[in-house]
């Protein structure tokens, strides 16, 4: 596929790095030199320098040839000039990240079909969408929700204390048996994420993702060393827009919130939108301020500013008054290994779900893909299509690769775990997880 990419900030360049990875032609269309040199010197791409709303630029960029355009500058209005100008071109797909609301709301739909963006992604309602996930499954390091609810994908770090430590998964499964409400899917140990079998055995610190159904949460957790519940006094941490819409949710709960911003204006402008959250003036990086305001017996605080230093610092001293869980925001995905190390529990970026956004298109005929920041598995969520394949075959006589695993499937609203002796029906939906490499061949098995 030929894919033109508007944008070489932390969201575009996510994007074409994982594109361009998997094999497609990707071009990057950037105005800032030192960005796209640097871009230039890390990937497999053709850079060129300019706006992605003048057309000799996109030109330049083989607009003429594209078959998808992702538009992901910081403009709002660059990126659906760039759509319309794909379009004009002739490029079958286009996406666009747009983050001013007023853009987004129905009064802007007429304007948004006439630049002709067929996709709107959002890195910050995303982002937002992520935390309130984690939020209800205190202690996990990313959640999945997939099949409209009924499966979930849960990944994190096996405690000491953990029911599964230092247990072999095959004794696990036998106390399971024959209607498994759960799977270990994925397991990253020592840096390298891999598939594991009935003769792997659980250490602590191992980082799992397992497939579980929607009712098993509450079994599920303990068994991983988490407490079961959600988290109800939330520190927000920066009064950005995916601090606003989690603070709006998290009030809609009923949860007590407390919002620190530093601009004045910006927190005047919270404090009047935002009822039932309390906002605060100040710098997140005040010690004195967090530990007035009772920081460490907090739930959870979440540092949300474009800063890394200053997310990684509250946080930390977040965690040393005591605070049970800390999410930190992370721009610069080479501290993400910095922040496991100094013991802040959650690392997001805003990275991964404009990707997963972009993917859902580039894949094809996939209801929803998830990508992570630690290990290069990627989850898929597809439908058995009719005359495919797998319809009608059981799993283990399907001949999926190695590095592929059927977790679950949703027949009829109902959730099943993937076992060797499932046999799949048209229209089945499908969690699949996969390497990026297999995902073609994964694609023709379910048509």
């Amino acid at each position: 596929m030929r894919i033109v990419v508007v944008g070489a900030g932390e969201v575009g360049s996510y994007v074409a790095q994982i594109l361009s990875e998997e094999g497609n032609t990707v071009s990057v269309v950037e105005l800032d030199a030192k960005k796209l040199h640097h871009l230039a010197e890390e990937l497999d791409v053709l850079a060129v320098e300019g706006s992605g709303s003048h057309p000799h630029i996109l030109r330049e960029a083989g607009i003429r040839k594209a078959d998808l355009l992702v538009a992901v500058t910081a403009s709002d209005e660059v990126n659906l000039v760039a759509c319309l100008l794909a379009k004009q071109h002739g490029v079958e797909r286009t996406i666009a990240r747009i983050q001013s609301r007023n853009l987004r709301e129905m009064d802007a739909r007429e304007l948004r079909e006439a630049m002709q963006a067929d996709t709107i992604i959002d890195p910050d309602e995303e982002t937002a969408h992520e935390i309130m996930d984690l939020l209800s499954y205190p202690g996990a390091t990313d959640v999945t929700v997939m099949a409209e609810g009924e499966v979930v994908v849960v990944g994190a770090k096996l405690t000491t204390d953990a029911p599964w430590a230092n247990r072999r998964l095959a004794d696990i499964a036998e106390e399971y048996e024959p209607d498994w409400d759960f799977l270990v899917a994925v397991l990253t140990r020592g840096g390298k994420t891999r598939i594991p079998r009935a003769d792997t055995t659980l250490e602590p610190g191992d980082l799992l993702r397992v497939v579980c159904k929607r009712r098993a949460r509450g079994t599920l957790l303990p068994l991983l060393g988490l407490a079961p519940g959600a988290h109800r006094r939330v520190m927000l941490l920066g009064g950005g827009r995916t601090a606003e819409i989690v603070g709006q949710r998290l009030a809609e709960r009923h949860a007590e919130v407390v919002l620190i911003e530093r601009n004045l204006e910006r927190a005047q402008e919270l404090s009047e939108d935002l009822d039932g959250v309390l906002v605060i003036h100040g710098d997140i990086t005040d010690a004195e301020l967090l530990e007035s305001e009772d920081v460490g017996n907090f739930d959870a605080v979440i540092a949300l500013t474009g800063k890394d230093d200053a997310n990684i610092l509250a946080c930390l001293y977040a965690k040393s008054l005591g605070a049970s869980e800390t999410i930190a925001v992370l721009h610069n995905l080479a501290l993400r290994t910095l922040l496991r190390d100094v013991g802040i529990d959650v690392a997001l970026s805003p990275r991964t779900a404009s990707a997963n956004g972009v993917l859902r298109y580039v894949r094809g005929g996939v209801a929803q893909v998830a990508t992570y920041l630690s290990g290069d598995f990627e989850v898929i969520e597809a439908e058995v299509k009719e005359g495919s394949p797998a319809e009608g075959a059981v799993v283990s006589k399907l001949g999926l690769p190695k590095d592929v695993l059927i977790g679950a499937y949703v027949r009829d609203g109902k959730p099943q775990i993937g076992r060797g002796r499932s046999e799949l029906r048209n229209r089945d939906h499908i969690v699949v997880f996969a390497r990026p490499d297999t995902v073609d061949e994964v694609k023709r098995f379910f048509g």
